[in-house]
């Protein structure tokens, strides 16, 4: 048997390479963000199996991530895993990998920097993205002179 997964058996990419699997090489994009980051706004054609719930007690994981992913995607489909910042989908990529799912690879940044490379449309980044402790403040730019 396999031994246990770190985050350092993880590939992570940028946004930039998770675009270009996106458009040319069959990856798909699994959404590890909760219900509600996800219905804020998501990736085009993203799939939405949230890491951990947010509860009263805190952030609690999901007990049935593993199961749910399996629901809708095969060990050997080939996934870009991402969140808000790149935390949680670092540890549901350990997850994925050490439940025998072979073609992993963790979005560095998370949908965060997807907005702020500007893949997410038209609106406003603020409109866009949710604050965490990775990125606390969502301001909006302020002119320049």
């Amino acid at each position: 048997m396999d031994s246990p997964k770190d985050h350092q058996n993880v590939v992570t990419i940028n946004v930039r390479a998770a675009k270009d699997l996106l458009n040319s090489s069959g990856y798909r994009y699994l959404d590890v963000r909760s219900v509600e980051e996800f219905n804020k706004s998501h990736v085009e054609n993203a799939h939405n199996v949230p890491y951990v719930f947010i509860t009263e007690a805190g952030r609690v994981k999901n007990p049935d991530f593993v199961d749910q992913v399996a629901a809708i995607c095969k060990t050997e489909d080939h996934l870009i895993v991402a969140c808000n910042s790149g935390g949680r989908s670092l540890r549901a990529s350990v997850d994925l990998l050490d439940s025998g799912f072979k073609n992993i690879v963790n979005m560095g940044g998370g949908y965060s920097a997807w907005v702020d490379a500007g893949f997410a449309g038209n609106k406003p980044g603020e409109d866009l993205k949710t604050s965490c402790k990775f990125r606390p403040n969502i301001a909006k730019p302020t002119a320049q002179p």
